[in-house]
């Protein structure tokens, strides 16, 4: 018996509509992420089982219509078109449903089998609102389905009705527009030709488009020489509503729709709010958006999210570095120290990946306080607030959106640039990201600040200000750019503000393991590689006569044991001159005054070069290079030996130049594919690099001065 195909549905709502959820409620673990080809838009899919079939779901970029002027909204219609899943599922936002249908109604245009869910429907109840939903199943012709998401009601009845809508599918109810519209829509489809209905689209949804001037649709139809009579309908029809009604057709088309969704609305409501109602995210808005107190929480938010990290983070840190320090211990035990496998497993691995591992407690703590601000809508406001601030560098606050995802990771912050309208605005917000302190930045942070200070709040105070310099750094390198290279007027700053929301466990948790999941991927590959080639550069060439040895040769036994020169110290000098020696060496020593005006000896410029490629490796390659010869390992001993190495005015160099200087490579080639050009990828790269140099070199040169 052959098994059943997977039946392919679509969820497709507006931003904010808790679509994530309901695919989350739907779909479980069984979940994949990636890019749809060609472009950087996120592509989520997953699937379920219900009563022995299997459902193959899309949860499509959040989006407010399919009229394709953004990558997400061409997307959506693309795959719609082209794909034709069996069902269509279309979550709206019950507490905001006059401007949700307006996506439902070009939905309908398309004609597909649709099933639409009322989400959120406790906010609607708290709102003093109801609908019949009957009116709303009747004037759609669709099954409606009322759902809270993130307590996962009405998931059941929402599976049962996905089944009953495809035994019998249904197309949705048809949109009447002006009766002047339905004329130039009827005398368009006259002339539709047999090449042109080979296109993807049903002809009365082909006409509508064409009639708008799509220029999607326009791009399928030019190259059709049989459309010729067609196109000249569309613009016949064209004048002649523009002289009749005093619009062009897209305006009449886009009010129709309005009207279409505001009429149903009224049709089925049967309880409106009580008067001067206000709402509970009214109220914290205006404590929160205060002109007076919006800052001062924000900067507290942020400063007890970084205490949150540090302090709660250090006992399973702990936990982490027992675990590498015992597997050190076993293989020391078990096998020949000096051994390659020995050496290689200690040094490379536990030294480099493992260095980098045991800050994955502070990773997900960070990552989690950041998925929840999100998700309970704080993240929009801090945008909101942050609007004045960022009209002043020739910005608006939703290029602040950007900059919040890019303390995550850069490379979803520059494809976050795409909301942006304007290519100015773009590319500014692009190249100034890098100086949002990444979650690839907090290990090296996480290393540096304890060796050096060890108060918890002097810790807290220092990393929140790393992260405030770099906010403050990315406002005058933006307000320089928007007065040279990219000058231009501001753009108005629109956004909704969502409705505020308790977070669910299961939501938060999926976006946190998502950022932290690539963090522990490239501590899997890119690390560990890089790891593994710098542990061999340390090792080879290798070393047959050293300086140790010449010198106890003058010495007698008696005058080795009055010096205190003992094994360990003699193997400890043999291995210091085999990493001298070696290639990594080498290397170090070489590029040394490059970098010794910012106060950096060899050993880190040698970590730094490896940074260039993820920024964590900085912290891998320090480990590899101070556990040569070392019996410990881990954090706590690495942070040591760096307290015994440098001074403190060295560790905060070390902190200003890995913010600024030399976006990773993978921030690099994402700039390149967004901006188009090789040139701002270049200018990003080295032009933070070199500007990281500058201030670095002044801060260590002055530092000197007084420390």
């Amino acid at each position: 018996m052959n098994a059943k195909k997977d039946i392919l549905i679509a969820l497709v709502g507006n931003p904010n509509s808790g679509k994530t959820t309901i695919f989350n409620a739907l779909t479980g673990a069984n979940q994949k992420v990636g890019n749809y080809p060609g472009v950087t838009v996120e592509k989520i899919e997953g699937h379920y089982t219900y009563k022995s079939q299997r459902y193959h779901v899309v949860d499509l970029p959040g989006i407010y219509s399919i009229s394709a002027y953004s990558s997400e909204e061409l997307i959506t219609r693309t795959f719609l078109a082209e794909k034709k899943p069996a069902l269509v599922v279309n979550i709206l936002d019950s507490s905001n449903l006059e401007r949700n249908l307006y996506l439902t109604v070009q939905l309908m245009e398309l004609g597909h089998n649709m099933v639409v869910v009322f989400n959120m429907a406790d906010e609607l109840q708290k709102q003093g609102r109801a609908f019949d939903l009957s009116i709303f199943s009747q004037r759609l012709q669709c099954p409606i389905v009322e759902t809270i998401g993130h307590r996962s009601e009405g998931i059941e009845q929402l599976k049962n009705t996905i089944i009953d809508a495809i035994a019998s599918p249904q197309k949705p109810a048809k949109i009447t527009y002006h009766a002047e519209v339905e004329e130039g829509i009827a005398n368009i489809q006259k002339h539709i030709t047999p090449e042109v209905k080979a296109l993807p689209y049903e002809p009365r949804y082909l006409a509508l488009k064409l009639l708008e001037h799509d220029d999607e649709v326009y791009r399928h139809v030019m190259p059709i020489p049989s459309a010729k009579n067609m196109l000249m309908a569309v613009e016949s029809s064209t004048q002649h509503l523009k002289a009749v009604c005093g619009d062009l057709p897209d305006i009449i088309i886009s009010e129709g729709r309005y009207g279409f969704a505001a009429g149903v609305v009224r049709e089925a409501c049967i309880k409106t709010p009580v008067l001067d109602r206000v709402s509970l995210s009214e109220r914290i808005d205006a404590v929160v958006t205060h002109p007076i107190f919006a800052f001062p929480i924000f900067f507290l938010l942020m400063y007890l999210l970084f205490w949150l990290v540090f302090s709660v983070g250090e006992i399973p840190m702990k936990w982490i570095e027992n675990l590498f320090q015992f597997l050190v211990e076993y293989m020391q035990s078990h096998f020949d120290k000096q051994s390659f496998i020995t050496s290689f497993f200690t040094e490379a691995i536990i030294g480099g990946v493992g260095g980098v591992l045991v800050f994955l407690p502070n990773i997900l703590l960070l990552f989690l306080g950041i998925a929840f601000l999100e998700d309970t809508g704080y993240i929009a406001r801090a945008a909101f607030i942050m609007d004045k601030i960022m009209h002043k560098i020739g910005l608006h606050g939703k290029s602040f959106i950007p900059m919040l995802i890019g303390f995550g990771c850069t490379v979803p912050g520059i494809l976050a640039t795409r909301t942006l309208e304007n290519r100015r605005d773009r590319l500014t917000t692009m190249l100034v990201l890098p100086l949002m302190s990444c979650g690839a930045r907090f290990p090296i942070y996480v290393l540096i600040i304890p060796a050096f200070f060890t108060t918890p709040w002097v810790q807290s105070l220092i990393l929140w200000g790393i992260y405030i310099f770099g906010i403050l750094l990315a406002g005058i390198l933006a307000k320089l750019i928007r007065s040279t290279i990219l000058k231009g007027e501001d753009t108005p700053f629109v956004m909704e503000l969502p409705p505020y929301r308790i977070p669910t466990l299961w939501g938060v948790i999926h976006h946190m393991w998502q950022r932290t999941l690539e963090y522990v991927k490239k501590a899997g590959t890119i690390i560990l590689f890089i790891s593994i080639v710098i542990w061999l550069a340390s090792q080879y060439p290798k070393k047959n006569t050293f300086e140790i040895d010449k010198q106890l040769q003058t010495m007698t036994q008696e005058q080795q044991q009055e010096q205190g020169i003992t094994q360990e110290i003699i193997e400890y000098h043999r291995a210091q001159e085999s990493l001298e020696y070696s290639l990594v060496g080498r290397i170090g020593y070489t590029i040394e005054p490059i970098f010794r005006p910012m106060g950096f000896d060899g050993k880190i410029a040698t970590a730094l070069i490896g940074a260039f490629a993820a920024k964590e490796v900085f912290v891998a390659q320090l480990g590899v290079i101070f556990s040569v010869g070392e019996t410990e390992t881990g954090r706590a001993s690495l942070q040591k030996k760096l307290q015994n190495t440098y001074t403190p005015l060295v560790g905060i160099c070390i902190l200003i130049f890995c913010l600024i200087a030399s976006p990773c490579m993978g921030t690099v080639a994402v700039m390149r594919r967004e901006s188009g050009s090789w040139g701002w990828a270049m200018l990003q790269f080295w032009g933070l690099t070199i500007i990281g140099y500058i201030i670095t070199t002044i801060v260590y040169q002055l530092g000197s001065l007084f420390l």
